[in-house]
């Protein structure tokens, strides 16, 4: 007996998420097209020959229902049987959806359990709830109670008109302008001070330390502590290494601008694997490109205001307020990890997080 089970909480009732489950058209819409079986009552095949994990089409059978919490189906895949049981419970923010398939005859390869399994995750945490949405809203009273219409709904505008694309062109501006800020600097820096040309030995060979102080171009910043005896013999024998040495003793020398940091061990980049009326999945991956694996890294994701994580795939998470905190396996060397969360938000213009960060370095991408 092989089993394959998923279960997601949803927040809608368990009337709404009944009708997604037993509605042909909106069985087609979340999982896969389904046709009648002629002449034969509550049966149909469901085209999932295409889909992962899956061989062939899938002939379903209904042995059980209890409106709107259980219902029971018997499933043939070329030969291959098991049982389908699809359970619905009533929670404090909706209801959780249960499902468990166990083979009865025949089994998945290794190859088929996993991808199977998967593909009914997938559809039950992320198609699912977008059907169950698009259900809530088409529900929804858009007249005032003196009979007047509402205002319109805004439009969902293309991603490049979002407020995030604007953060991006006013963040692109602000590091051109500090680059040539510290481009400007750095070469103010390095630039050698302005030096006279020093004036030529005279006809004695030991000057006086008078005369050696009185020659600015030799070592203009030279306080009276300075080794005047040292000096002089310098400035006679060989000026041209004093005013080379010069610029380098004076305290006024800029040292050289520091190197910069050394990059971060682990670096991330987010996308928005789906969005949806009144939601969205995140997709963020972690990139190591050293040369040692890293085992300690998390990355710290914050929600909008009155969004809620519905699940998340691939890491672990804790959540602190609106701050969500992802962790996971070691990233090996040069390799990467993936991870995805669904979130709902019940703005239609939320299609993402407010705030991506990986080790104090925002994720890319967002």
């Amino acid at each position: 007996m092989i089993e394959i089970g998923a279960q997601v909480d949803l927040s809608h009732p368990p009337d709404r998420v009944w009708r997604a489950l037993t509605d042909r058209s909106l069985l087609g819409r979340w999982f896969a097209e389904a046709d009648t079986v002629e002449g034969v009552a509550d049966r149909l095949l469901l085209h999932t020959a295409e889909l992962p994990g899956f061989e062939a089409n899938v002939g379903v059978e209904v042995t059980e229902r209890q409106e709107p919490t259980l219902l029971v189906l018997a499933c043939d895949e070329a030969g291959r049987l098991s049982e389908l049981t699809c359970t619905v419970t009533a929670t404090g923010q909706g209801c959780r959806l249960e499902v468990r398939e166990v083979t009865t005859h025949g089994a998945w390869s290794a190859e088929q359990h996993d991808p199977r399994e998967q593909q009914v995750r997938q559809a039950l945490t992320v198609r699912l709830p977008a059907i169950l949405d698009w259900l809530a809203f088409q529900q929804v009273d858009l007249r005032r109670s003196d009979g007047g219409m509402t205002a319109e709904l805004p439009l969902v505008g293309p991603r490049g008109a979002s407020g995030r694309t604007r953060r991006r062109r006013r963040t692109l501006v602000a590091a051109v302008a500090g680059a040539a800020l510290v481009a400007g600097t750095a070469a103010w820096l390095t630039l050698p001070p302005e030096s006279k040309p020093a004036a030529a030995p005279g006809p004695t060979t030991s000057p006086s330390p008078t005369d050696t102080a009185g020659k600015p171009a030799v070592a203009p910043t030279a306080t009276p502590s300075a080794r005047p005896s040292r000096t002089t013999a310098s400035a006679t024998t060989r000026p041209s290494q004093t005013l080379s040495a010069t610029p380098s003793s004076t305290p006024e020398s800029a040292a050289p601008p520091p190197p910069p940091p050394p990059p971060a061990p682990v670096v991330a980049r987010y996308a928005t694997d789906s969005s949806r009326l009144f939601g969205y999945t995140g997709e963020i991956v972690v990139d190591n490109p050293g040369s040692a694996p890293v085992a300690d890294w998390a990355v710290v994701v914050t929600l909008g205001e009155g969004t809620t994580l519905d699940d998340v795939d691939g890491a672990n998470w804790r959540q602190d307020g609106r701050a969500i905190t992802f962790t996971g396996a070691a990233v090996a060397a040069g390799g990467s990890q993936t991870f995805s969360f669904d979130a709902r938000d019940s703005r239609p213009k939320a299609r993402g997080p407010e705030s991506c960060v990986i080790g104090g370095q925002p994720c890319a991408g967002l």
